[in-house]
């Protein structure tokens, strides 16, 4: 059964009665209806695909895209058109455009749920870091290096000093820095991934659908000088088939006031460059007949004005001027016509409402009803019906040279009307931004893009009130905005920059060049803002706090540590009271290894906010490293307790368990995260390791292998389960894993000697020796690594060389803790029968069997 017809809105109405009025611009709306009768695969003459108008403010870009677009619709093609009000990013321009198109077809669920799971990742990677040593990842080169040098050169900041550190596996050290830098660094660029990958290839699905029901789909991409600032490499790659093949009959229309840069020469090749110029003196004067303006003397006089620009000809031709003496004006010519305009509706309503709503940058009716008289409400629609206002999706605006016009002509007409709508708007959006706050979670309503309109709209209209006394509230939400990303930071710029120039304020003037040197440097934008807003000392104390903490956040990301740590300082010092600057000082003591510090401000972040699980868990993770596990296990439960669903909490409080030797305890906990979290390869690796300590090798290396399933390249898996092959008599086995896992990184010094091991299991003991010598070419004071030589280097009847590998082991660890072998002694697997190994003294002894 055929779908029925969908009835058109108020605003589709509006719009086709303002395409009756359409002038000019035959030869381009021709040039677009002969192009959507063109077969995409024609060997001789395809159709275009892409489409960029160009021309001046003023020239008809948007009243032809608007054209093209009803021309497309007529011929059966579905279409969606954004702007400037619609587009802060990639994923609200993709939403956009989606929306609209499942108005003219269907639901696209599964776009949505796409959309649902990239916001998902956006708000995670928005929330601070709660590392809590459950690491994704294996050891990465980068972290075995620092841990080498923590273990191996730093062993004070290990309990037990330099016999326990001989001890300390370098690996677990580093797993747990592999996880810092998986929560700063990897949340973020997931939370990009998606948005650039898995929305963006469902958006392609979308598009691959609606191509095989329509002839085509076409995307219009209005005021491109600025929605190309979010979306000009991404409509590239799109267009280059990067998220997925595009079907053939995708048109893509851009407009906008300026050339395409040279990055797009390679698409032009196939496109059509559709340059606007001013109309001609006919157009003009066919404009001015089809508005009834045919007094001979007014007509020469309004082309004579308008320099052929519709836009400026529409309003001169709308105030329906009677003489040739109305229209002359000295002076500029933008002020001249709206001026001309304004002063000719007759009706004071219409013009209050007129010059009333340009104070508004975005449009919409709850907007429109705030700032008009009451008797005036029911005059939206005519509004709406100007040839300066114009929107596809929520809202609606001016054009940018008409209101422009407007907004400085009533700043100077009435200050104190200026300042009262001003307020009123502001007032109005703040309480929409409450409402919208009071239905979402705590903490959630940063990240809702409704909520952020009406908070910068706010910020706006307050600094249009009162651009001094606003000044410093501006500039905290501007730490905010830092705090939630480069986008949101570039939607703060936007609203603060248009209020500059809209009061023609000094001061914000000199803060908007500021800020734009600042980021124009190449560094990060965020890291530039936050360096610009504190060099200026305009914040409280409080809120450089903030800012500080800001930085230190995206500075860590960026490999400076170091700096970070000095932001992280500089916030408590002015703040001690700031419970996140205590919570990221700690985290970043605790990564460089001074848990007890860190656990000082951890336990202060708490007192502050008692209630924050992700300090309690972090301090849990202090306990876990200091291995004080009864305090690590309290701290993880009141975690707990508190959010059951932190999986990294029941990770660090599994690993804690695991290292007490709890493994029953390790294996539930590492369970529940996995019922969270199915995908958790750490989780599964670990709850692996535990069953392979468990002696329950079957299950170890079915956790292990579906580990690798979800991460093939997870060295530290691979390294595992290659362990769990060697315990259970498998040396083969274990030797293929753990030449993988070095595959993959070639120094992984523990892998080496399991690898040793596992050819002593099957007497190869040149290639053990060769392993081993590998390891302590990275570590020569390896503990295992000299153990293992010497079984090797005794298996082989080398006795004096297993004699010095055996007393430097006795050196590292005097009191002999190692010849217990929990990785495997001289009499281990490989050592023939009566095999001796050096204890400290230089007397033999006999080595027990491989226990592990």
């Amino acid at each position: 059964m055929p779908r029925p017809r969908r009835r058109p809105s108020r605003g589709e109405l509006i719009a086709r009665n303002s395409l009756d009025r359409f002038v000019g611009r035959r030869e381009q709306v021709a040039l677009f209806a002969r192009n959507l009768a063109k077969d995409p695969l024609s060997p001789t003459d395809p159709a275009a695909y892409l489409f960029h108008v160009r021309g001046v403010g003023g020239v008809g870009k948007s009243t032809l895209l608007r054209q093209w677009r009803e021309a497309a619709r007529q011929a059966g093609a579905v279409t969606a058109a954004v702007d400037e009000n619609d587009v802060h990013g990639v994923l609200s321009a993709m939403v956009a455009m989606a929306r609209q198109l499942a108005e003219r077809t269907r639901p696209l669920k599964a776009f949505d749920r796409a959309v649902e799971e990239c916001r998902r990742e956006q708000e995670a990677a928005a929330r601070p870091a709660d590392f809590d040593g459950a690491a994704d990842e294996g050891p990465s080169v980068t972290s075995r290096a620092i841990s080498r040098a923590v273990v191996g050169g730093t062993t004070a900041l290990l309990p037990g000093g330099g016999a326990i550190a001989a001890m300390v596996d370098p690996d677990a050290v580093a797993e747990g820095m592999d996880q810092a830098w998986d929560r700063v660094r990897g949340r973020r660029a997931r939370g990009r991934d998606v948005e650039r990958d898995t929305v963006s290839r469902a958006f392609v699905d979308v598009l691959d659908e609606l191509c095989a029901e329509h002839p085509w789909v076409v995307l219009f991409l209005d005021t491109w000088e600025q929605t190309g600032r979010h979306l000009d490499a991404w409509l590239r790659t799109l267009l280059r088939d990067g998220f997925g093949p595009l079907p053939v009959n995708v048109m893509v229309v851009l407009a906008g006031r300026d050339d395409l840069h040279r990055d797009w020469s390679g698409l032009m090749a196939q496109g059509r460059d559709v340059p606007l110029e001013a109309f001609t003196e006919p157009e003009t004067r066919e404009l001015l007949a089809r508005r009834g303006v045919d007094e001979p003397e007014t007509v020469e006089a309004v082309v004579r004005l308008s320099m052929g620009l519709p836009l400026l000809a529409d309003i001169l031709a709308l105030a329906r001027p009677e003489s040739a003496a109305a229209v002359d004006a000295n002076g500029d010519l933008v002020e001249a016509a709206v001026e001309r305009f304004v002063r000719w509706i007759a009706d004071p309503l219409y013009r209050e409402v007129v010059l009333t709503c340009a104070l508004a940058p975005r449009l919409n009716a709850d907007v429109f009803a705030t700032v008009v008289p009451d008797e005036a409400r029911g005059l939206w629609e005519w509004l709406c019906g100007q040839p300066f206002v114009s929107g596809n999706g929520d809202f609606k605006r001016y054009h940018a040279v008409v209101r422009a016009g407007m907004v400085r002509r009533e700043r100077t007409r009435s200050p104190q009307g200026w300042t009262a709508v001003h307020l009123r708007l502001a007032d109005a959006h703040a309480a929409w931004g409450a409402d919208i706050e009071r239905n979402l979670p705590d903490g959630r309503h940063r990240q809702d893009a409704r909520w952020l309109c009406h908070r910068l709209d706010e910020m706006y209209h307050r600094l249009c009130a009162h651009p001094g006394g606003a000044l410093a509230n501006a500039l905290e939400e501007a730490v905010h905005c830092a705090e939630d990303g480069p986008e949101t930071l570039r939607q703060w710029g936007d609203a603060f920059t248009q209020a500059a120039l809209d009061t023609n304020d000094e001061t914000l003037g000199a803060w908007t060049g500021r800020l734009r040197d600042a980021t124009a440097t190449g560094e990060d934008p965020v890291v530039a803002a936050l360096g610009a807003l504190l060099a200026h000392s305009v914040l409280t104390p409080q809120a450089q706090a903030q800012a500080h903490v800001a930085r230190g956040r995206h500075l860590e990301p960026a490999g400076r540590e170091e700096e970070a740590a000095a932001a992280f300082d500089r916030a408590v010092a002015l703040d001690p009271e700031n419970a996140g600057a205590r919570f990221h000082r700690g985290r970043a003591r605790l990564r460089a290894g001074r848990q007890d510090e860190a656990v000082d401000d951890l336990t202060a972040a708490v007192r502050l906010d008692p209630r924050d699980a992700r300090a309690l868990a972090q301090r849990g993770e202090a306990h876990r490293r200091a291995r004080r596990f009864d305090e690590a296990v309290a701290d993880l439960t009141a975690a707990l307790a508190l959010d059951p669903r932190q999986v990294r909490a029941l990770g660090s409080r599994g690993q804690v368990h695991r290292q007490a030797g709890r493994l029953d305890e390790a294996v539930a906990d590492f369970t529940a995260a996995l019922a969270i979290a199915p995908d958790y390869a750490w989780a599964l690796g670990s709850r692996g390791q535990a069953h392979r300590q468990a002696g329950r090798y079957p299950q170890a290396v079915a956790d292990l292998t579906a580990a690798l399933r979800l991460r093939p390249d997870y060295a530290w898996a691979l390294a595992e389960r290659g362990k769990a092959h060697r315990l259970a008599g498998r040396p083969a086995e274990a030797v293929a894993d753990l030449t993988a896992a070095l595959a993959f990184v070639p120094d992984y010094r523990w892998a080496l000697v399991e690898r040793g091991n596992a050819h002593l299991a099957s007497a190869r003991h040149e290639a053990a020796e060769a392993d081993f010598t590998a390891a302590l070419d990275i570590d020569p004071d390896d503990l295992w690594a000299l153990v293992g030589r010497g079984r090797a280097r005794t298996a082989a009847h080398r006795t004096a060389e297993a004699r010095r590998d055996f007393d430097r082991a006795a050196a590292l660890d005097p009191d002999g803790a190692w010849r217990h072998d929990t990785v495997g002694g001289a009499g281990g697997p490989g050592a023939p029968p009566g095999a001796v190994w050096w204890g400290s003294t230089g007397g033999p002894g006999r080595c027990p069997p491989d226990g592990r």
